[in-house]
C-alpha cells in the first residue's frame, strides 16, 4: 500500500491527512509560520510518516476564462517550493467544495469540534484522490 500525505493549504494553517489504504483520515494541522518552517514541518511530517506521496489541494475558480486564480497561484508556488525540497512526487487535487464536505461530514458523524476542519479537509482531498485513482 501507498503512503500518502494530503495538504490543504490555507493562509494561517494547512491541514494534513494521511492514508496508507483505501481511506483518508484527518492527521493534524499546522499553524503556518514562516515558509522555511512550514516546508520544514512537512518535511518532517513526510519522514514521520514514510509518506510516498503528497497530494495537494488546489483552489480553482469558477471563472471559465481564468479557471487557475490568486490563490491557486499562491499554493502552486508552495507546491513548487515543496517539490524542491521533497524527494516523493506531488499531485494536485481539485479542492472545490472540501471545507463544506468537510463539515457535512463532522456534522453527521458527530466530530464537529472534535476534528480540526482544516484535517478534515485534507482528508477530504485525499479521499476524492483516493477514489478516482
Amino acid at each position: 500500500m501507498t503512503r500518502i500525505l494530503a495538504l490543504d493549504w490555507g493562509d494561517k494553517r494547512v491541514g494534513v491527512a494521511f492514508s496508507e489504504g483505501f481511506f483518508a483520515s484527518p492527521h493534524s494541522v499546522i499553524q503556518r509560520g514562516s515558509n522555511v518552517e512550514t516546508y520544514a514541518r512537512i518535511e518532517a511530517l513526510v519522514a514521520e510518516t514514510g509518506a510516498e506521496l503528497l497530494v495537494m489541494g488546489l483552489p480553482t475558480t469558477f471563472n471559465p476564462d481564468e479557471p487557475i486564480g490568486f490563490q491557486a497561484k499562491r499554493v502552486l508556488k508552495h507546491r513548487d517550493a515543496l517539490a524542491e525540497r521533497l524527494t516523493i512526487p506531488i499531485k494536485m487535487v481539485d479542492e472545490t467544495y472540501t471545507t463544506v464536505d468537510a463539515e457535512e461530514y463532522l456534522r453527521q458523524a458527530g466530530k464537529k469540534g472534535r476534528i480540526p476542519i482544516d484535517a478534515a479537509a485534507a482528508a477530504v482531498i485525499l479521499q476524492h484522490y483516493l477514489d478516482e485513482a
